[in-house]
Parts: C-alpha cells; structure tokens; sequence
C-alpha cells in the first residue's frame, strides 16, 4: 500500500502465462503469500502524450535483499517504481507478485511505499502512526511505539508531525510505511533532500527493514548511497533497463556503455 499519497484505481493488469497462481479478479485477500517474491515484469512500456517513458522492460528479482534503481534524471526510475506498485498502469505488458496481479489487494496490502515528500496527517506523530494500524484493524500501542523508538520519535510522540524536522518527518513516513509489516518495501528518493546525519539515519531503517527479511526496492542517484546499500542494481537509460547486475560488479565494471558512462561522470546529451 502506499503511505504518503492514496493510491488511485488501477486497471487490471493481463495475466502472464507464467503465472502459477489464479487469484480472484477481486484481489482476495484469502490470496496473501508468504513472500511477493519473485516479481516479474514482461515487455512493459509506458507512453504519455505519445512520448515513449518507459520501453520494453523486463525484470526479474528473486531475493530478499535491496535492490536499487539507478539513472539519470529522466531515465524512468521514479516511473518504473510506481508501475511496479500499481500507481501507474502502462500501455502494454505485465506485472506479476508471486504468480499474483499488480493490481490486486492481496498484492498492494503486502506493500507500502515512502516517496521523497512524505505527506503526514495534521495529526501527533503518534496519530500518524495509530491511523495506518487502524486501517488494517491492527491498533496496537505496542506496536506503534516500537516504531517510533526504532525510528526515534519515541519522545516526539505527542508533538504536531508536521512541526518535525525534514528527517524527522521521513523517518515518521517509514514508521508508518512499516507499520503493517510489509513484505515489499518501495522507496522513491527517500534522501533525496536530507543532510549526511538525516540520510544515515533513514538508511539505518531500511537496513533494519532488509534484516526482517523485508524486501526493499529504491529508487536513488546518489552513488555513495547505493554502494553502501545495494546487493543488486537496475541501471536505466532513456527509459529503458541498460542493465541489471549484482552491485559489486556494476560499480566495478559496468557492462552497458550508459552505465559505464554514468560511473565514469559523464552527463548524457540532450537536445
């Protein structure tokens, strides 16, 4: 589920031949699995306004570890990133959890997403936390405060969320987004605006999220960031998926020329 922003209907999304599973066309949530893992996308593309975004996508991730989106401005990243949550439906191809539709509700309640902004309620930080327990009938102080002490806000529990600092307030959107136990993570540049303290703190949660078997997909350009967090990387180009690598190998030797390019600094031409 997303946290930061309600998430509007999506169209269902063809089924993949592959598929193991036949959920129903509700998205029952009789349907829920023990992982969402594997995710596969097939032959996605994504055009507005007749501008090709996203082409030809394919991707298949197996593990339970972080991966990370990586590319220029431009390149797709943040696009792909709610495609793969159901926030966005493209023109063509699938989007698979575990055999299950993007579009489901056995599928969107196994996840929760953090954008870069977080939008929090005009509520205490606490509130914040209480009302998305309350939306799966899972109200639990306990719980609530174990997520505001691993995110430390523990002592801010009762001050206005919106009077946090800008960390503050992205830690409070992951306390949230991990309020439900999610088994899929989805994070769009979630430092993108915060100081070296704020972002090791924020990267601190998610390793904690990844150590609970908690599978994190991110979307992020810095380069420093991603070495520290990455086991495997999808690198983007013009809105299509130059590669897709172990994080080790990318860093060191990238196999596409865009990729290359990108490590070594290069800016890409535009008109």
């Amino acid at each position: 589920m997303s946290i930061d922003k309600p998430a509007p209907a999506a169209k269902p999304v063809t089924k993949s031949p592959r598929s193991k599973h036949n959920p129903s066309s509700t998205g029952d949530t009789d349907h829920l699995q023990t992982s969402l893992l594997p995710l596969r996308v097939r032959s996605v593309n994504l055009n507005i306004n007749s501008t090709v975004l996203l082409k030809n996508i394919n991707i298949d991730i197996t593990d339970h570890k972080i991966t990370v989106l990586m590319g220029h401005n431009g390149a797709g990243k943040s696009l792909l990133i709610r495609v793969i949550h159901g926030l966005i439906t493209p023109q063509s191809g699938t989007i698979e959890w575990n055999g299950m539709p993007v579009a489901g509700t056995a599928t969107r309640e196994q996840q929760s997403m953090v954008f870069q902004k977080p939008i929090l309620l005009k509520r205490s930080v606490a509130a914040n936390v209480d009302y998305v327990l309350a939306l799966r009938n899972l109200t639990s102080k306990t719980r609530r405060n174990e997520l505001l002490s691993l995110s430390g806000l523990l002592d801010k529990s009762q001050q206005a969320a919106r009077s946090l600092s800008g960390g503050e307030q992205q830690r409070l959107a992951m306390a949230r987004a991990l309020a439900t136990k999610p088994k899929v993570l989805l994070l769009d540049e979630p430092t993108a605006s915060l100081d070296p303290n704020a972002t090791l703190k924020i990267e601190s949660l998610i390793r904690a999220a990844s150590e609970q078997s908690i599978k994190i997909i991110m979307v992020t350009h810095d380069v420093a960031q991603a070495k520290r967090l990455a086991n495997d990387v999808i690198f983007l180009s013009a809105g299509e998926i130059a590669e897709h690598s172990n994080a080790s190998t990318f860093f060191k030797q990238p196999t596409s020329t865009a990729g290359h390019s990108y490590m070594s600094g290069y800016l890409p031409q535009t008109l």
